[in-house]
């Protein structure tokens, strides 16, 4: 029988919440690793309690799964969440040193959380449970929970991108929380670019590497570095976007177009997505090939987040902005060019867009791995799939390589792309189409899951070395 695991996370899915619907990608990670064993999901409420006395943990069983969560007071929100981890850690993950801004309150903050959350689960942990931590917010979770006396495997997963060590070492203190990674048995990325950034960073800080590079020692101890681009649930998606095509959301929408060819992107608002970029080359688009002009719609559908962070307040004027602009300059009474929605939609219902669109444009200036790439492929119509403009600097790039690859910040590219996949003739759309749709059939969440699962319990056993697990199928065939 397989040992029970543990799932930490910022934020817990708790069946018949709010929760479950805003954690997206990463609750379809983790129930793809607790589908076949009986667990735990600890982590955030999503609550913020009065300051006051501590507050204590919520459990709610569900036949072999256990939720457990934890309320935050509004200081530990403010310094953990909304300040260092997305203020300083979102934005240098995401090589945008520029917008980090650093207190030493904040990261007490962050370390104190933390410490919180390792004191909080500590008594729920049992000798032979395996534990998996999730995320930038939770970089030092295992160094307390190590504190505490638990010598459990212990892996993390990195959902977003990890930097060259000259940027990770622009954070005062990274010892403390990127450092902190040593303390876990196994860390998981999304790429091998990403992997080999922070191996060169743990070198940096004097770990002494295996033949391979992909374990090292400190002190005694041993942490692996390892990529594990994560998948989607690829089989059920395509299912629910046959399904969801015959809803009213979706032909309703079909309706409106009048004929008109759809192009979609789908991105929380972020300065990381690209979307004012990603707007400005389709007015390029519609500049310079006109022909289009009343022919095509860009559906552009970016729900709000961290609305109070300054910078968020910021992107939101600047594409709402360009929006205007360009369906001032292009549109007429009948067509407006570009159509812009600030509201989340279900996965059902996404899936039923993504399936309608003749383009998925996807290019983020920076993403771990960007799932929403993986979607758009999976909902396709085989016999008359749509076209995945995609950003050579997200994860997925790596994998998908029947996209259009282009470089986010040339708007004259990215408009270029967008003229060539209308233009793409059906056999050449199958044929790429085809290519990655096997490849993410091959390599889903499920696989994702047991690989990281069986590369932690090896790492454990064999702490110094590692097998030589392939982590995913490449595109061609190849192990990567």
């Amino acid at each position: 029988m397989a040992p029970r695991l543990i799932v930490v996370s910022n934020r817990v899915a708790v069946p018949g919440t709010d929760a479950l619907r805003q954690a997206g990608g990463l609750a379809v990670a983790v129930n793809a690793a607790l589908k076949r064993r009986e667990g735990i999901w600890f982590g955030w409420s999503g609550r913020v309690a009065k300051d006051g006395a501590p507050p204590q943990p919520t459990v709610l069983r569900r036949q072999r799964r256990t939720f457990i969560t934890l309320d935050l007071t509004n200081v530990d929100f403010q310094e953990y969440y909304n300040g260092f981890a997305n203020r300083v850690l979102w934005p240098i993950l995401h090589y945008r040193v520029d917008l980090a801004e650093f207190t030493s309150v904040e990261l007490a903050g962050y370390l104190r959380v933390n410490a919180l959350f390792a004191n909080a689960l500590s008594p729920f942990i049992q000798p032979d449970d395996v534990i998996w931590v999730h995320d930038y917010h939770l970089l030092s979770l295992a160094k307390e929970l190590r504190a505490l006396g638990h010598d459990n495997p212990i892996g993390f997963f990195l959902h977003i991108p990890c930097p060259p060590p000259d940027m990770l070492m622009v954070l005062p203190q990274h010892a403390e929380t990127v450092g902190a990674l040593t303390h876990y048995d196994l860390v998981g990325l999304q790429t091998e670019a990403d992997a080999d950034n922070l191996r060169r960073y743990f070198e940096i800080r004097h770990g002494i590497a295996g033949p391979t590079r992909e374990a090292f020692e400190f002190g005694g101890s041993y942490v692996h570095v390892r990529a594990f681009p994560v998948g989607i649930d690829t089989a059920r998606y395509a299912q629910v976007a046959r399904n969801a095509v015959k809803s009213r959301l979706v032909k309703g929408l079909l309706d409106s177009l009048v004929g008109r060819r759809l192009i979609l992107g789908v991105d929380r608002l972020d300065y990381s997505k690209g979307i004012p970029d990603r707007i400005q080359a389709f007015g390029r688009f519609l500049d310079t090939q006109p022909k289009w002009l009343g022919q095509v719609t860009f559906l552009q559908i970016t729900p709000k987040s961290r609305a109070e962070v300054p910078e968020y307040i910021d992107i939101d004027r600047t594409v709402s902005t360009i929006v205007g602009q360009i369906n001032g300059r292009h549109g007429d009474p009948a067509w407006t060019p570009i159509r812009y929605v600030n509201r989340s939609y279900s996965r059902a219902s996404l899936a039923g867009l993504f399936r309608s669109a003749h383009i998925g444009l996807v290019t983020p200036l920076r993403d771990g791995m960007n799932l929403v790439a993986k979607e758009y492929v999976a909902a396709q119509d085989p016999e008359d799939p749509g076209v995945l403009v995609l950003s050579r600097f997200a994860g997925a790039a790596a994998e998908l390589d029947g996209a259009l690859i282009v470089n986010p910040h040339d708007v004259e590219a990215v408009a270029g792309a967008i003229g060539t996949a209308l233009e793409m003739p059906l056999e050449e759309r199958k044929e790429r189409h085809a290519g990655m749709f096997a490849h993410l059939l091959t390599n889903d969440v499920d696989r994702w899951a047991e690989l990281f699962l069986s590369a932690l319990a090896e790492a454990r056993q064999r702490p110094g070395l590692l097998s030589g697990l392939r982590s995913f199928t490449s595109p061609i065939g190849l192990s990567r």
